[in-house]
């Protein structure tokens, strides 16, 4: 429940912002170039701060980094309100990006380790609220017009400020909750291992992940930042009408996200990637180029449901392949588009017009359809995955239990015969999954030998279990086995 506080808290305050976006450009009397060089500053800030959080959520956890992170960034939405001028708005947010850029590594490191310690999909969910919470703040937004930004702004950390309060010390016991498959707590802090086992190739599938992402959520900040400029300038909504299309966006969004479990375990994450970034450029053509609000909109609901579970999706299998840092190093190129979409935009819009610009969405939405299916060639489906990791934590609670039989029985050790057959019972255990025989309180002479039996599949002939899942490949060297060695 923590965690879905903290994407709510971090959605909240984006969506606020994104709201806020044309009364704070009025208020500077930026152009669309400024306010794209002004916003621009914003993506300067989170890459640096992206290329750090790894390192951090490594050494200090996720949990304690993601609730000091999301805690700057609530307090930086004061800055951007209370400038007059372009130059003070680019400096103010530098430092938003930064902390907002620090928050979503680090709620996202938190995201894969809660998936890992529960053994099945979260992300989607996860992400569910940080749409609703950016729902919230526009929909807000859109009602406090009349409201001066300062005030509203610094209304919003404060409220902000207070809930991360409550849920702080719940985020750090996180922390402390060894997962039995958890890359985090190697020794090398989670690195994405170059020349071992393959890494090389983990690390182009990390990329290529964070590619998909970028190219996804371009459109995410591309409708965010100016989606309501589109609706009120070009095709002349009023304010509330505006602020409602970046609402229904990421309704859509949330309520896809709540559902994503759901869709990932009957259609595939093969379907969920291309079917969505498909859908996206669809939607996004239909918004860019109608001369209606109401299909304007509805082309934002669409690109909403499409993208919904692409990001989730595409950053939970960089967690996997590298830990904290495989999380940040998928973030940084993927929040390059969430964070260099808007700067873009402004720029095209300057010389093309919006309608054009917004175009560039249906582009790279395509570009993500044929990078997905790449990625679902290279990577099994989710719940394959959360199959092999419960499989793995089963696996590892049976070895346990013989192990601790060794430390406990003072009986001879000596006996072969007896040796099988407390073998036997542990393999029969193993299959059964939390169903434990009665012989593993006896003693397994070979201690070593029947753990590494036990805690297969990388041996089918010792434990005579062909058919036991294994970790896909590329998965192998990065999903470590509860004796700190890999699968």
């Amino acid at each position: 429940m923590s965690a879905q506080v903290l994407f709510f808290l971090n959605g909240a305050v984006f969506g606020t912002w994104a709201a806020r976006i044309p009364d704070v450009s009025a208020r500077v009397g930026a152009s669309h170039s400024a306010l794209g060089t002004a916003l621009f500053c914003v993506s300067l800030g989170a890459l640096v701060s992206m290329v750090l959080a790894g390192r951090w959520c490594a050494r200090f956890g996720a949990g304690r980094v993601a609730a000091l992170a999301s805690a700057g960034a609530a307090g930086s939405l004061i800055a951007p309100g209370l400038c007059t001028s372009v130059t003070g708005l680019c400096v103010a947010l530098v430092l938003f990006g930064a902390a907002t850029g620090a928050a979503n590594v680090a709620a996202n490191s938190l995201g894969v380790h809660l998936g890992r310690l529960r053994s099945r999909p979260v992300m989607s969910a996860l992400h569910a609220g940080f749409s609703f919470g950016g729902l919230t703040g526009a929909a807000i937004g859109g009602l406090a017009g009349a409201v001066p930004v300062p005030l509203h702004f610094a209304a919003v950390a404060a409220i902000g400020a207070a809930a991360l309060a409550t849920i702080t010390p719940a985020l750090r016991a996180t922390d402390r909750s060894a997962a039995p498959t958890d890359a985090p707590g190697r020794a090398d802090g989670g690195r994405v291992r170059g020349a071992e086992g393959g890494g090389r190739g983990a690390v182009a599938l990390i990329v290529v992940l964070g590619a998909v992402a970028g190219c996804t959520a371009f459109a995410e900040g591309a409708l965010s930042d100016w989606g309501a400029l589109h609706l009120r300038e070009t095709l002349g909504a009023d304010p509330a009408t505006a602020a409602t299309g970046y609402a229904a966006f990421c309704l859509a969004m949330g309520c896809g996200r709540a559902l994503g479990a759901r869709w990932i375990v009957r259609y595939g994450d093969a379907r969920i990637l291309i079917l969505g970034t498909l859908a996206a450029a669809i939607g996004a053509t239909a918004a860019a180029y109608t001369l209606s609000v109401p299909i304007a909109i509805g082309g934002f609901v669409l690109v909403g449901l499409g993208l919904a579970n692409v990001f989730p999706l595409v950053i939970g299998r960089a967690g996997l392949l590298g830990g904290p840092r495989g999380v940040a190093l998928a973030s940084t190129v993927g929040y390059s588009g969430l964070l260099g979409g808007p700067p873009a935009i402004g720029f095209l819009a300057a010389h093309a017009g919006l309608p054009a610009a917004l175009s560039t969405i249906t582009a790279l939405a395509l570009v993500a359809t044929v990078l997905s299916a790449v990625v679902a060639v290279e990577l099994p489906d989710s719940t394959t995955v959360a199959a092999a990791l419960r499989a793995r934590a089963r696996r590892a609670t049976t070895t346990a239990v013989a192990d601790l039989a060794l430390l406990t029985d003072p009986t001879d050790h000596a006996t072969t015969d007896r040796a099988s057959t407390d073998h036997a019972s542990a393999e029969r255990a193993s299959a059964d999954g939390a169903r434990v025989g009665r012989p593993l309180a006896r003693p397994v002479p070979a201690g070593a030998a029947a753990a590494a039996a036990l805690r297969g599949p990388a041996d089918a002939s010792a434990s005579g279990r062909g058919g036991a899942i294994r970790p896909h490949p590329g998965l192998e060297f990065l999903v470590p086995d509860p004796y700190g060695g890999t699968a």
